[in-house]
Order: structure tokens, then C-alpha cells, then sequence
């Protein structure tokens, strides 16, 4: 039931205005992300995980926002990460002072509480900072009840998460709209502000100083050095994404956001805040191409017990807690601007076959370092399975459209099966090469154009940028295929050194969608693949400029707008970055 003044929806939170998606930073601790503006407003954050309704949803027209921001409206922002973590210092100036903001979710989490540390220090000068906390649960349509004030510290409930707050004692709560406050620094002064949501009553102290400390530790021990890596701080600041979008769990959301557009009004607004295994493996690859480190062991764990758990009825995302995700639904926000407002996810009752073939590939590198559970080896077995009994049917590929008979999630299987037969032994290891021998004997046969290079898939001879993976991964069916693929592939599908996914007939690039970053990335692989580093470098870089202040990634970018599309970070754009800077530096693990 909702509280009776809830009944209407929420109104765009008119303090909150919605900014170009390259300005948006992100905070994460592995259970939830929160989405920080330029000015200093948390404008999202879902409780108590990724796929749990937002208490802070201004993003997408909602109620709900926590921020922290100079009072002279005269001033600039800028800001950036610690390096190697998610803890993100923003600056301000204005006409008399410097501002900085130290913010981070504090590590380690839990899944049933957040915790947001947010840092103020006055550089130079003297400040005043306003503070506007207004949290609002369900997506802005529930309020928090029965405010009050203990000890310095203040507390509320509603739609069953408690909320602390420590660091405001002077705050107002204002009926309707949460709490307000100004803090006055001298130059040197800092103060702490320490806010807490959890599914029960908490009585440890909001220790500041405590919870910063575990915080930097839980990150100094969650990376390995990168120096050696191709654009070193890139590629931790990748890995960093990557460890704030993975759970306790394993599982790895693909993006912290849901419905931000991909196109102005095109209708391709989804919810990514869930686990897809593809993606999954795509960063357990990265990462294994570097060395055995943890976010190796969590992609085979989650990975190998949804197929141990599914079978054939895997589905190609999850929870991160491994549950089904739901199917879209709308809620009643305006949405950010060009978008719509969706929840859940149609993509979750799929069939992707090139799914199968990733997780093998997954876990054949976690046995090249020695890191293949049992558990892992039974559902390595399972996958294997399920190639053999459904590699014939048409599945809905790696773009999740209609089912057809798509090329890439062949060669994703027959990679997969390949990788497999060489860390098996006996009677599993040649039924892998077998069946790889005959899947690949068919798939050349309806797929394979008498130019030499793959069509997009058995009744469609247009190019396709999906097939850049299988060739980065090193499988090539023949001579040429390889070579003759990249070739048509970017001279059908780049501009401006940036790459889309497909042609969509009678409409030029760039108009039906922005470049794919993914898409980049692997040409980079590709052509380190064939030989090409001078080209491998070239559209390496050239895609890793496609960021924004932050240096996080979206899945698209507008190349004519030089903007950001959809969802962020994307999950599986900041893998395909780590693993180029490990692979062009030639220090690769694996083959």
C-alpha cells in the first residue's frame, strides 16, 4: 500500500536540471552506483542495490537528490578520480575561494545498507556550502516518515529503508522536501557529512574517519598495478569501473542507469541495471588477459551457476543476485530528455547462443591460470550441452534483435569449443574439438561470402562489426577470413576513425544510432590480431577519447555531436578498453 499523499506521481525536481550525459560522474561499491552531476547533486542512487527502486531519481524527471554545493552561484566545476579507485574529489570556484569535495560509497558494502561519504575542505578562502538532502523512495513517489534528530544525527524511515545522517546537526527538515543546511569553512577546514540508507535499524557510530580509512583500503587492495599497460591510469581507471559494477555476488551489472537514450526520441531507452553474462565474460576476458585477479574468479563463479542453475533455459541476464530479471515496465516520470523512464529488461527471456560460447571462452582462460573450479569445469560440461543440442537455432544474437542465423554467435561458439579442447583431456576435449570442427564446417558453408569474408548472418550479406570479437579472440576459420572481414567491416561501418554495428538500410551512419564504442575497441584487437599495430593503436586511441571529464564510457557516441548515448558506465566498453591496454602492450596472459 502506498502512503496516501503518494498516490500521484512525483514532478521533475526543477533544482536538478539535467546536464550532457559526458559531464556525469559515478560512485560504486560493487552493490550500488551513484550518479553525481558537475555541480555536486547526487541525481541517482537505487537502494539497496542496482535493480531496487531509486531514492534519488532526478535523473530521469523524478524526486530526489542530495547535494552539495557552493552558495555564490558564480563559480566553475571541474573535478576527477583518485587513481585506481571511485572516490571522486570535486572542485569549485568561485570569485573568493576553492572548494573541494572528497565522495565515495564506502567500501567494503553490504547488500542490505549504503553508506555515501561526502568530504568538504576549503582550499582557499572562506566558503559557504549549502546542503539540500530530499531522498524519496520508489522513484520519487514515497517520502521518509518521522524525522527527528538524536545525538547530532538524523533519522527516517519509509518504503523500509532507515535513513542516518551525520554531519548536518543544524539542518532543517522541511515537510515534503528533507533537509537543508549551510555550512561556513575557513581556509584549511573540512567537514564531513555521512549518510546512510539500510533495510533495518544500524546503531554503529557514523565513524568518518573509520569508513574513509576501510574505504581507500578496500581499493588499494582491489587493483593490480597497470603500469605496464598500454595508457597505464586508463586502464586502472577501467578496472576501477569494472570492480564498482561487481557485486558480493560476482555478478556485474552492465550499467548503473536505466533509460538514458541512446538516440533523442528513438526508442531504444533500456534498463541495464542487471547482470549480463556476456558482458560478464567480456570483462572476466579482460581482466584474466592481465593475470588470475579476483574479478576473474567472481565472473566464473556467477557465470557457471547460472548455467549449472538454468541449462538450457539460461537466460542472458540476471539480478545481480541471480534472480530473473522482469519485463519492462514505464513508470510515470518525464524521463531524462530525449528518453523515456523504463524499468526491467525484454532481453532477459532470450535465447543468445554466442552467450554459451563467451562463458566457455571465460572459462578456458580462468584454466590457462589454474582457476577453474569444479563448479566451473560441471558447467563448462553443461554449456558444451547446449551448443550441441541447440547451435542450429536461430537465437537472438549479440544485439538482441530478431532470431536469426547469426554469423558472430558462431564463431563466438566455435571459439568457445576451441579454447575448451585445449585445457580438457580425453573424451571431453575431443568432443569440444568436434564440435567446433562441425559448427565451423556449417557455419562456412551458409555464412562465408564468395569474397572470403562473413556475412552478418546465413540470409544477410551486409557487414557487421559484431564479427571483430571472435577474430580478436584469435578465430579465424581460413587464410583470409579474418583480414577480409576487418577490411569490408571498416569500409562499410567507420567514420571519423569511430565504428557502428550495422548498416540500417536507407538511412546514413549516425543518424539511426551513434559509433559503438565496443565496436572500436575490438577493430583495435582485430588489427593487433592480424598484425596491424600502427592501425591497433590508431583506433585505440581514437575510441578512447570518446569519454567525457570523468572518463567513463556510454555504449555510443555521437560523432557528428562529440556526446555520450545511453546507459553509464558501460560495463562492457571499459572491459574491451582493458583488455586492448593489456594486449597492444604485449602483456597478455593469454593467446
Amino acid at each position: 500500500m502506498k502512503d496516501s499523499d503518494d498516490q500521484r506521481p512525483a514532478a521533475p525536481d526543477p533544482s536538478c536540471p539535467p546536464w550532457a550525459l559526458r559531464e556525469y560522474a559515478v560512485l560504486a561499491d560493487g552493490e550500488r552506483g551513484a550518479v553525481l552531476d558537475p555541480r555536486g547533486r547526487i541525481v541517482w542512487l537505487c537502494a539497496p542495490r542496482w535493480h531496487d527502486d531509486a531514492v534519488f531519481s532526478a535523473l530521469i524527471g523524478g524526486a530526489g537528490h542530495f547535494t552539495v554545493e557552493p552558495a555564490d552561484p558564480w563559480h566553475v566545476w571541474g573535478g576527477s578520480y583518485e587513481e585506481g579507485t571511485l572516490i571522486r574529489v570535486s572542485r569549485w570556484v568561485t570569485t573568493d575561494c576553492v572548494i573541494e569535495c572528497r565522495e565515495a560509497l564506502a567500501m567494503p558494502a553490504r547488500t542490505d545498507r549504503l553508506v555515501l561519504l561526502r568530504r568538504m575542505r576549503v582550499a582557499r578562502g572562506e566558503a559557504r556550502l549549502c546542503l539540500d538532502l530530499d531522498p524519496r523512495p520508489g522513484f520519487g513517489d514515497g517520502r521518509m516518515r518521522g524525522p527527528r534528530r538524536e545525538h547530532g544525527v538524523w533519522t527516517a524511515e519509509g518504503r523500509g529503508l532507515r535513513m542516518r545522517l551525520a554531519g548536518a546537526p543544524a539542518a532543517v527538515w522541511r515537510a515534503g522536501a528533507g533537509l537543508c543546511g549551510e555550512f561556513r569553512l575557513r581556509e584549511g577546514e573540512s567537514h564531513d557529512l555521512v549518510f546512510e540508507l539500510a533495510e533495518g535499524e544500524e546503531t554503529e557510530p557514523l565513524d568518518a574517519d573509520a569508513l574513509w580509512r576501510a574505504t581507500e583500503e578496500e581499493w588499494r587492495r582491489a587493483l593490480p598495478d597497470c603500469s605496464r599497460l598500454a595508457a597505464p591510469r586508463d586502464a586502472r581507471h577501467a578496472y576501477a569501473v569494472l570492480r564498482g559494477l561487481t557485486s558480493v555476488s560476482g555478478g556485474m551489472v552492465a550499467a548503473a542507469t536505466t533509460s538514458l537514450p541512446e538516440r533523442a526520441d528513438g526508442g531504444r531507452n533500456y534498463d541495464y541495471r542487471f547482470t549480463w553474462l556476456r558482458d560478464q565474460c567480456y570483462a572476466g576476458l579482460a581482466v584474466a588477459a592481465h593475470g588470475p585477479h579476483p574479478l576473474v574468479d567472481d565472473a566464473v563463479r556467477f557465470v557457471a551457476e547460472r548455467i549449472l542453475e538454468d541449462g538450457d533455459k539460461v537466460r542472458p541476464a540476471y539480478t545481480v543476485d541471480g534472480r530473473p530479471v522482469g519485463g519492462e515496465r514505464s513508470l510515470r516520470l518525464p524521463g531524462y530528455p530525449g528518453g523515456t523512464d523504463h524499468i526491467g529488461n525484454d532481453a532477459g527471456a532470450q535465447f543468445q547462443l554466442d552467450t554459451f560460447g563467451e562463458a566457455l571462452q571465460l572459462f578456458a582462460a580462468a584454466a590457462t591460470h589454474d582457476r577453474l573450479t569444479e563448479d566451473a569445469e560441471r558447467a563448462a560440461a553443461v554449456a558444451v550441452d547446449v551448443v550441441e543440442r541447440h547451435w542450429l537455432t536461430p537465437d537472438a544474437g549479440l544485439w538482441e534483435l530478431e532470431d536469426r542465423w547469426w554469423t558472430h554467435s558462431r564463431l563466438s561458439v566455435v571459439c568457445g569449443l576451441r579454447r575448451m579442447a585445449t585445457v580438457l583431456s580425453g573424451q571431453e576435449a575431443r568432443r569440444c574439438a568436434a564440435l567446433a570442427d562441425t559448427v565451423a564446417r556449417e557455419t562456412r558453408r551458409r555464412c562465408l561470402a564468395p569474397d572470403g569474408r562473413w556475412r552478418r548472418a546465413a540470409d544477410d550479406d551486409g557487414p557487421e562489426a559484431a564479427l571483430l570479437v571472435p577474430l580478436a579472440r584469435g578465430c579465424a576459420l581460413g587464410d583470409d577470413d579474418g583480414a577480409a572481414t576487418r577490411a569490408y567491416v571498416e569500409s562499410r561501418l567507420a567514420e571519423d576513425g569511430y565504428l557502428f554495428r550495422f548498416e540500417h538500410p536507407g538511412t546514413p551512419l549516425g543518424d539511426a544510432e551513434g559509433a559503438f564504442l565496443l565496436c572500436g575497441f575490438a577493430m583495435a584487437l582485430a588489427c593487433h590480431r592480424l598484425g596491424d599495430r600502427v592501425g591497433a593503436f590508431r583506433w585505440f586511441e581514437r575510441t578512447r577519447a570518446a569519454c567525457g571529464p570523468p572518463g567513463l564510457f556510454a555504449e555510443e557516441y555521437d560523432v557528428g555531436q562529440r556526446q555520450l548515448r545511453g546507459n553509464l558506465p558501460q560495463a562492457f566498453v571499459h572491459a574491451m578498453m582493458l583488455e586492448c591496454a593489456v594486449r597492444l602492450a604485449g602483456e597478455s596472459a593469454l593467446p
